[in-house]
């Protein structure tokens, strides 16, 4: 199985219109497109009954003393934690593909409903996919402009102080199983252990983000 983006080169930058924010050279960072990517697999496993997909950044500083903090930087050193970005589940085999811009096109103050989405392939059929929520959730939580259940995709926003590249990991799962057991809101973390025994293949690929200046310039695109 193999998974690709039309949106990024495997490997290079994210682009700017899939992330959440970009920087600014006045207040470091401002709001982005937050487009999700174009995302395409094929030589899906015979047996397949769903499709999982999951995307995250495992360089997520694990403490947040010097983050976004004028004067201090993170160090690369610094151990690391994951940060779900979207997870996406019970998308039927059927499905090739995901349009850039399908399941986020802007930043949502209050994060976008969930976890149901109605989504209609080409020949018409309807299918309930689910979206859990992202890790903005608990990254808003104290906020009052922002906080609310972040479900779906929202893009890149590293620390901007931050002396190492993050990387952004799409993974796709295929299943055994047409529906995921998990019921109302779900996080990545419980979606990854709901899936454990259930999978049959699986494939990622990754872009590259920093909204560090020093860093982003060395990124090639």
């Amino acid at each position: 199985m193999r998974i690709w983006s039309d949106s990024f080169t495997e490997g290079g930058p994210i682009p700017p219109r899939c992330a959440f924010a970009v920087g600014d050279p006045d207040s470091h960072v401002r709001l982005s497109d937050n487009r999700s990517p174009h995302l395409a697999w094929d030589d899906v496993p015979a047996g397949t009954k769903s499709l999982v997909l999951i995307c995250h950044d495992p360089d997520v500083p694990s403490v947040g003393d010097d983050v976004n903090q004028e004067g201090r930087t993170v160090p690369a050193a610094l151990p690391r934690v994951d940060f779900f970005h979207w997870s996406l589940v019970d998308i039927p085999v059927c499905l090739k593909s995901l349009a850039e811009g399908m399941f986020s096109d802007m930043v949502t103050p209050h994060g976008k409903p969930g976890p149901l989405v109605p989504f209609t392939i080409k020949n018409g059929t309807e299918h309930q996919l689910r979206q859990g929520i992202n890790d903005y959730t608990g990254w808003f939580a104290s906020d009052p402009t922002m906080a609310g259940e972040y479900y779906g995709y929202d893009g890149p926003c590293p620390p901007w102080n931050d002396e190492r590249v993050h990387t952004y990991v799409f993974t796709l799962y295929a299943l055994d199983i047409p529906r995921l057991p998990l019921v109302g809101r779900f996080s990545g973390t419980e979606l990854r252990l709901a899936i454990r025994g259930h999978i049959l293949d699986e494939a990622r690929t990754f872009g590259v983000y920093s909204l560090n200046p020093d860093v982003a310039a060395l990124l090639t695109t």
